[in-house]
């Protein structure tokens, strides 16, 4: 019996497990956990470079991401392998990603068409300016009763209109109808699922609910948002829930972790939604706080949207399958 054999047939069989791909804003990890016990078998995490342009300015290499997607994700098969955990135990994978950090890509080509602006970028603080006095009268929380938030650089379609306004490939691949926007875990879903050839564009409800291009009563893009900040719906990524399968992982025969090929990818939140269902805050009333890049208080406010008058930002914060009821909560700005 050789070398090959003679592992395979010590696997160790523990029924089936499920994976996460966690991308945030410094580093990304690939998990993999015990489905019945939750206890975790094995991960890897790589650090992710950040550049400064300017002063205020974050950016980061949407290429560099998803290439570290790909070495968590094979450093993970690896270990699992020398633990002789079998890998097609693996039934679902998941994905939590910074939110609003926000990429354009052409979509015949697959390549970026500029580099991810992290959620914590200060350069579209002209246009927030601008998008606000083009009403005379109105201030920055007009558009609140839709989306929950107030007009920011923070938010995902002020970006967006950055870059429509400022990069001359955006502006000619959003004309000639070859791009594709979206935030992280579009981006990852759509490249991991075949990307140019026959990738899934899509997003979550809560991703999508921190762009401002979102109606948290319809949990759909709203036209009217639309038409306000100049953002043709075509490049959006359709809007699904956070719990259901989206498509299945192609990935090339050559990487170590081609045996996660044909995986369903079937979870997506924001990261911080992730952090508040990962801490089961499926109660009225129930609270978190999350420890990262920034600290955030999340509060869960119950199936309706509950606005406030002190600052704090109303957000979905899980839809769990296609009919299931919404939630939302409230996060210190």
């Amino acid at each position: 019996m050789n070398s090959t054999m003679a592992a395979s047939s010590h696997r160790i069989t523990m029924g089936p497990l499920v994976a996460a791909i966690d991308q945030g804003t410094s580093s990304t990890r690939f998990l993999v956990f015990n489905a019945k016990t939750a206890e975790l078998l094995s991960h890897h995490q790589v650090e992710i470079k950040q550049s400064f342009p300017k002063e205020g300015w974050v950016e980061e290499d949407p290429k560099e991401i998803l290439q570290s997607v790909y070495e968590c994700m094979e450093r993970t098969c690896e270990k699992l392998t020398q633990l002789n955990i079998d890998i097609s135990n693996i039934k679902a994978i998941g994905v939590t990603n910074q939110r609003e950090t926000t990429l354009v890509w052409d979509k015949e080509t697959g390549e970026p068409l500029y580099n991810a602006i992290v959620w914590l970028d200060l350069r579209t603080q002209s246009t927030v300016e601008r998008l606000i006095n083009k009403t005379p009268g109105r201030n920055k929380n007009h558009l609140k009763h839709k989306t929950g938030l107030p007009i920011s650089t923070y938010f995902s379609a002020v970006k967006l209109r950055w870059l429509m306004d400022n990069v001359d490939e955006v502006h000619d691949a959003v004309v000639s109808h070859r791009a594709m926007f979206g935030t992280v875990d579009s981006w990852l879903i759509w490249c991991l699922t075949g990307g140019k050839s026959g990738g899934v564009h899509c997003t979550d409800v809560t991703n999508a609910s921190r762009t401002m291009l979102f109606n948290i009563h319809t949990l759909d893009w709203d036209p009217e948002l639309c038409t306000y900040f100049g953002i043709p719906m075509e490049i959006l990524p359709k809007v699904r829930s956070s719990s259901e399968i989206y498509g299945l992982m192609k990935l090339c025969s050559s990487r170590k972790s081609g045996a996660l090929s044909g995986i369903p990818i079937s979870g997506c939140l924001g990261d911080q939604s992730a952090a508040l269902v990962g801490q089961m805050c499926f109660q009225d009333g129930q609270a978190k706080n999350t420890y990262g890049t920034g600290c955030f208080l999340l509060r869960n406010t119950g199936a309706k949207p509950v606005m406030s008058e002190h600052g704090l930002l109303t957000t979905v914060a899980y839809k769990l399958g296609r009919d299931h009821l919404h939630v939302t909560h409230w996060r210190a700005l």
